[in-house]
């Protein structure tokens, strides 16, 4: 099990989360100008985007950047647009509580559904989305270049329902209880 504090998202966060974005995701990685769009929209009275990276604390009491996660809200929809974990703490639960974590922003903005593609070859990632409640209603053909694989679109009902009490603050220790995902990345 790895602890992990779960805080708001900052633009000094957009170079270390670039680090793991390129690792996790060579061929499709977000760019700088993308983080910074949506951080652009993420703060204030008519924010849409909410987005938290995980931090570690390492032996020497620095902090890292093990995770994140975005989500786009327009009307009553929202859509997750990035969720990863670095690799060395996969299985750990971050992927849950990160999801956790947008699912309530995605209830804060009141929206009654939540959209994501997923990589059809990630599995890993389809399964911790059925296990909150998505479910599969579509293909987009060739969504991630330049490596030409589909994406799988899944849609949740009512976030609301799907996830525990929210915390006393986002940012609050979180222990993940539950298996993460691999890196699973929309680019929309």
């Amino acid at each position: 099990m790895t602890t992990a504090v779960l805080r708001e998202m900052r633009w000094w966060d957009i170079e270390p989360v670039l680090e793991l974005e390129k690792d996790l995701f060579p061929e499709d990685a977000w760019s700088r100008g993308m983080f910074w769009s949506d951080l652009a929209h993420a703060r204030g009275p008519e924010a849409t985007r909410r987005y938290f990276v995980a931090e570690d604390e390492g032996a020497d009491g620095s902090r890292r950047i093990i995770g994140y996660g975005g989500l786009a809200a327009a009307g009553d929809v929202a859509d997750v647009q990035t969720i990863a974990v670095a690799r060395e703490h996969w299985g750990t639960g971050l992927g849950a509580v990160l999801l956790t974590e947008l699912l309530r922003a995605a209830t804060a903005f009141e929206c009654a559904e939540v959209m994501l593609e997923c990589r059809v070859d990630n599995v890993r990632a389809q399964k911790l989305y059925e296990r909150f409640g998505f479910e599969p209603i579509g293909f987009r053909r060739g969504y991630y270049q330049p490596g030409n694989v589909d994406a799988l679109v899944m849609r949740l009902r009512d976030p609301a329902a799907s996830v525990p009490e929210a915390p006393s603050a986002p940012s609050a220790p979180s222990a993940p209880s539950a298996p993460s995902v691999q890196g699973t990345e929309s680019n929309g």
